[in-house]
């Protein structure tokens, strides 16, 4: 059984759904050792998280980005949680949804997607900062 695990740092984005695959992939030493396991990705934050989807069209990242803003509205009047700005409480609402984590098979040291799938960023804060994620591989080499 061979366990590899490291800590990368993504870099500051504005608020949306990034495509981070390439990114997070490079962050990962060791990857390519394992010929089948698991890639379990946690994203250490709550105001926002990770998903799994269309790598190809930047339409479909916009479009999330839409449906979230008009789903969870900013300046609402029933928020309470309201000191960290106006997007904060949203941002958390949005990231509870979605999840802070992902756990993708692996399959000769890469993960094994579907063609036009792509790991997201989905930054819910208008400045968010760097995010800190923590990948951990284990499986046969």
């Amino acid at each position: 059984m061979i366990w590899v695990q490291g800590r990368i740092t993504l870099a500051p984005r504005s608020r949306g759904f990034h495509l981070v695959t390439r990114e997070i992939l490079d962050g990962i030493d060791g990857l390519a050792q394992i010929r089948v396991g698991l890639l379990h990705l946690l994203l250490q934050h709550t105001s926002a998280s990770l998903t799994l989807n269309e790598n190809a069209s930047p339409d479909v990242r916009r479009d999330f980005e839409s449906w979230f803003d008009d789903a969870v509205p900013e300046r609402a009047r029933y928020w309470t949680h309201t000191l960290e700005g106006s997007d904060d409480m949203p941002a958390h609402i949005k990231a509870s949804l979605l999840g802070p984590s992902l756990v993708l098979p692996l399959h000769q040291g890469r993960p094994a997607l579907g063609t036009w799938q792509g790991i997201y960023l989905c930054e819910h804060r208008d400045h968010g900062g760097p995010r800190s994620l923590v990948a951990t591989a284990f499986g046969e080499g």
